[in-house]
């Protein structure tokens, strides 16, 4: 399996488990303990990795959610924490998540190998969101991402399930900054590439954009082709693995996906 195909392999398990603590029940209820609304903990959650920086900076970070939006959140979280705050409280919830739904999940510790690696060979340029989550101290107490050695850990923090959900969001926010480069490349506004995608309109809504909306049908070639630009930058990450490690690691991440219930 080359590169690119893996990576278009793998595109919807990465997405799907590298964003699904951010949706967990318990982690909407950690936010609203420590005071902030679904939408500020989501966009302070992954923005806040930056640290201190404006709105208009954020929503560039982000790409698709409409810049009033972002702002709204934005602004609401800092008045309860700062976002770097948020941040660490939802790298907190990203660990406890894998704890829970993936330290039993089918040849675990295989997977945090494979999939640090990968994300520790991305190339961060362009990246920003990645690059700062991928700095982040960790609640384990190591003090950056750092690959495996010897496998699973002894706390839950440290246990292959955590890792592999650092790694795998690791990897969903590389995926999300590619794509974002396909988007740019192809043309797509963020409406029209929302529009054009797997959820549509429903996206669209959720990201805070307002109707009338364009049309799919003439934008869905453009946003295959911004898919395809996607695929073959995030692969650029799957070369630090040989061909059958990389086909190992896309089955690994639907076996994942499948034990998470998030099929």
């Amino acid at each position: 399996m080359n590169p690119d195909q893996a990576a278009a392999a793998s595109r919807k398990a990465v997405t799907r488990l590298g964003s699904a603590f951010l949706e967990c029940p318990r982690t909407l209820r950690r936010a609203r303990e420590l005071g902030l609304t679904g939408w500020a903990c989501y966009v302070a959650g992954r923005g806040g990795a930056l640290g201190e920086v404006r709105p208009d900076t954020v929503a560039a970070a982000l790409g698709l959610i409409a810049p009033e939006a972002v702002r709204d959140g934005w602004m609401a979280a800092r008045t309860v924490l700062s976002p770097a705050k948020v941040a660490a409280q939802m790298l907190a919830e990203c660990c406890r998540w894998g704890a829970e739904k993936l330290e039993d999940a089918p040849k675990v510790v295989r997977l945090v190998l494979l999939s640090e690696q990968v994300a520790l060979a991305a190339d961060a340029v362009s990246m920003p969101l990645f690059a700062a989550w991928r700095a982040m101290p960790l609640p384990s107490g190591r003090a950056t991402f750092e690959a495996p050695r010897g496998g699973a850990l002894s706390g839950p923090l440290d246990g292959p399930g955590a890792r592999a959900a650092i790694a795998l969001h690791l990897l969903a926010e590389h995926r999300a900054a590619a794509t974002l480069v396909g988007i740019k490349a192809s043309g797509l506004t963020p409406v029209q590439a929302l529009i054009s995608g797997p959820e549509g309109e429903a996206a669209a809504v959720a990201f805070g954009w307002q109707p009338p909306y364009p049309k799919p049908g003439p934008l869905l070639r453009r946003r295959a082709w911004a898919d395809s630009i996607a695929d073959h930058i995030a692969g650029q990450a799957l070369k630090v693995l040989e061909a059958k490690e990389r086909a190992e690691l896309v089955t690994l991440l639907n076996q994942a996906q499948a034990h998470a219930g998030l099929s």
